[in-house]
């Protein structure tokens, strides 16, 4: 399905104020007219943006099923400003927080991809607490290779002599991405921040279902990681489905096929909640 339809220029949200201050750009697909089920929310991966493949697969579901959708850039990725080395998981995690107060929708099902799935949870415990008529309702997550804690899970134990020296003495260091010709960049101020925004450190409440989709293959974000965040899940309904040749990206057809029949379920779900007795 064509993303090219009139309500694909990017609309920009100015996040912070004064030298913090930054245009975040979003893309934002109206719901039809009386479809009251929930907005999609999609949230990128680290160094990834709103025009991937499976976030233009999520938008073309919205458009099928008269759905609003909501897709953003974080600082420093996709069209909006800011630099990427200032990013951290509180920054896009305030970003992303912003886009949604903005557009207000009544209810929203989050879909997280690696560290996007970081920040769904995050932004669940957010509307939890901050509740309220100025945040919606959380009526799902769908998360893919989710990622969270993945500066002090996945990457501090794994810190080699020299990169632990780069940290110390250039507030960062590099390490090659099979996705990118440009290295990933991890700076001291991701990993220190990534310590205050830890959710796998209790138990993770976001009163709605969630459903997981994780590579057996995925050699960024290891499938005990999906695991051990389940554990962390014991209230809510979690759905966990494993992919045994899957990759970290998780785009091929029949992968993009799983989680747009995993969204159809939450939506679906979502609906029957909200029917009377």
């Amino acid at each position: 399905m064509s993303d090219q339809t009139p309500d694909s220029a990017p609309q920009f949200l100015t996040v912070g104020e004064g030298e913090a201050a930054r245009q975040i750009a979003m893309l934002v697909r109206p719901a039809q007219a009386g479809n009251g089920a929930p907005a999609l929310v999609w949230l990128s991966g680290y160094r990834s943006d709103m025009s991937g493949t499976k976030a233009v697969e999520l938008d073309g579901l919205a458009a099928e099923l008269g759905l609003a959708c909501i897709r953003l850039d974080y600082s420093g990725h996709g069209l909006s400003g800011g630099n990427f080395g200032e990013g951290t998981i509180s920054r896009w995690l305030e970003e992303a927080l912003a886009v949604i107060r903005h557009v207000a929708p009544d209810r929203v099902i989050l879909v997280g991809s690696s560290m996007g799935g970081w920040i769904a949870l995050r932004l669940a415990q957010e509307l939890a607490r901050q509740g309220g008529v100025t945040l919606p309702k959380l009526a799902g997550m769908v998360l893919i290779a989710p990622a969270p804690d993945f500066t002090s899970e996945l990457i501090e134990p794994n810190l080699k002599a020299k990169e632990r020296k780069s940290l110390a003495e250039r507030g960062y260091f590099e390490e090659r991405s099979q996705y990118s010709p440009e290295p990933n960049i991890y700076t001291r101020a991701l990993i220190e921040d990534g310590r205050k925004n830890r959710v796998l450190d209790g138990i993770i409440e976001t009163g709605c279902p969630v459903h997981i989709l994780q590579g057996m293959k995925d050699a960024d974000v290891p499938h005990a990681h999906a695991m051990k965040l389940v554990e962390h899940l014991p209230a809510d309904d979690v759905v966990l489905t494993f992919v045994r040749d899957g990759d970290h990206r998780l785009s091929r057809p029949g992968d993009i096929a799983l989680l747009l029949s995993a969204v159809k379920g939450i939506i679906r779900s979502s609906t029957n909640r909200q029917m009377p007795a």
